[in-house]
């Protein structure tokens, strides 16, 4: 089943401040692991969160994290963050 895919605001905002090389990465693998098979968790790739309920995964590009929740057939892609930032904005958006 092909879900939508749809990004937050912040999401695009995320993602235009990327370089031009990263920012084509990450469109690709939001495509390729996230619209088919989002809640495929993986060893390393996609994760789901535990101990809060808002986002529920994580998709790792390279050194960008993709933090994203499922409703139905509908992936909402929240934050696109460097790794670095990652932490402080769970830290400060996630729900518990």
């Amino acid at each position: 089943m092909k879900y939508e895919i749809i990004l937050a605001s912040e999401a695009v905002d995320d993602l235009r401040r990327l370089p031009a090389n990263i920012r084509s990465a990450v469109k690709d693998g939001i495509e390729r692991h996230l619209r088919y098979a989002p809640s495929r968790v993986s060893k390393s790739r996609i994760k789901r969160l535990e101990g809060i309920s808002k986002p529920q995964f994580r998709l790792r590009i390279d050194d960008v994290r993709v933090f994203y929740d499922i409703e139905g057939y509908r992936v909402h892609v929240l934050a696109i963050l460097a790794k670095p930032d990652a932490q402080r904005w769970l830290a400060e958006m996630g729900e518990p």
